[in-house]
């Protein structure tokens, strides 16, 4: 039997959430005083397929509380992050102020609404994939992944709030008048102090956010014993906004504004994984290895299929060619107060060698 288990809470507010384990239904409900059962129609469950773990919630808030003190100069719902010491040796805090999910409309996160997260036919999945279908071979991967993206014809425009049916392929759907949709309005505003200075403070604010077909996958690799992985975020929102405020969020310098934002970043992929690893000093690497270089005469002077070795020629070929190596980023309208620098775009990057590890700055 397929049932819903309705809750209630605090700061997550969920009317309900929908968790697809072993091909089976769950809808869960948060609730301090109460709780009940509702039997789910053939209608809901039609397009349900497959195993593992799926997340779909329903009217979804979330608030995270703010650093100033309330009457009673209560401050128990801060945020915040420490043990950073600056390069003069001074100690770095890092406070979030607020942070929040919302519906439509929030005006920067002032007005909270609910919002869908994930669809039934085409939910947030936690599962164990086999990797011969996604190129690993011989592995079990971990995937954590938003929803896929679909045919165009049955999709809708990735950026546009206003996209209907047919215009692009992303499943999450935009607000309209008569329903709140699956794209979230999420912010953050966050306060680092270094010392007694606590004037930096960044607020990032995104509307009707999309990241359908981002995943990230993990296996282990046998050769370097280590965690590698694949990471893939795709990030739309028809207004990206960076700007510096008081710890009010009040009184705001220059805003940065970025007007129909597209992210697509392509980190690891079955021949070039990301690996993690924890170097002797306890700094933490990240790393894509350098892509195999071709033995002498593989390929041909000319470059061409017919005097190169076809099996490695065709392997070039396909990771040159494929666009899912490769990130983009498009940006409609690029502008910082009431200067405009118009349209950005960087597209086709391919990395093919990444480093990343951090460093001990403490004297």
């Amino acid at each position: 039997m397929f049932c819903r288990v309705k809750t209630q809470s605090r700061t997550v507010i969920p009317r309900w959430a929908m968790i697809l384990l072993a091909g089976a239904w769950i809808t869960v409900y948060s609730s301090q005083g109460w709780s009940e059962l509702e039997s789910m129609n053939d209608a809901e469950l039609s397009e349900v397929d497959g195993a593992g773990l799926g997340i779909v919630l329903e009217a979804f808030k979330f608030s995270h509380g703010t650093d100033v003190p309330d009457a009673s100069g209560d401050q128990a719902r801060i945020f915040k992050i420490g043990g950073i010491t600056s390069t003069d040796g001074r100690d770095v805090d890092i406070t979030v102020n607020h942070l929040y999910i919302s519906g439509s409309g929030s005006n920067y996160g002032r007005n909270l609404g609910p919002v869908n997260l994930g669809r039934l036919i085409n939910p947030y999945r936690i599962d164990v994939v086999d990797g011969n279908t996604i190129g690993v071979a011989d592995k079990a991967v971990l995937e954590f992944a938003a929803p896929a993206m679909v045919n165009p014809a049955q999709g809708f425009d990735c950026i546009s709030a206003s996209a209907v049916l047919g215009s692009g392929s992303c499943s999450s759907r935009p607000a309209t008048t008569d329903y709140i949709g699956e794209r979230p309005d999420v912010g953050l505003q966050m306060n680092v102090a270094v010392g007694d200075d606590r004037s930096a403070n960044i607020n990032i604010h995104a509307v009707s956010a999309v990241i359908d077909g981002s995943y990230l996958r993990l296996w282990g690799d046998n050769d370097r014993r280590q965690m590698v992985g694949q990471f893939k975020l795709n990030f739309y929102s028809p207004e990206l906004s960076i700007h510096a405020c008081d710890q009010s969020g009040e009184s705001c310098g220059s805003r940065v504004l970025l007007k129909d934002f597209a992210l697509e970043l392509a980190i690891g992929n079955e021949l070039q994984p990301v690996f993690f690893d924890v170097d002797g000093a306890g700094n933490f690497v990240v790393e894509v290895a350098a892509i195999q270089q071709p033995a002498t005469g593989e390929i041909g002077a000319d470059g061409l299929r017919g005097s190169s070795a076809p099996a490695t020629w065709d392997f070039y070929e396909d990771y040159y060619t494929n666009p899912n190596y490769r990130s983009n980023l498009r940006i409609g309208n690029f502008s910082v107060s009431d200067r405009d620098f118009g349209s950005m775009r960087v597209e086709g990057m391919l990395i093919q060698h990444l480093e990343i590890r951090t460093r001990d700055l403490a004297p």
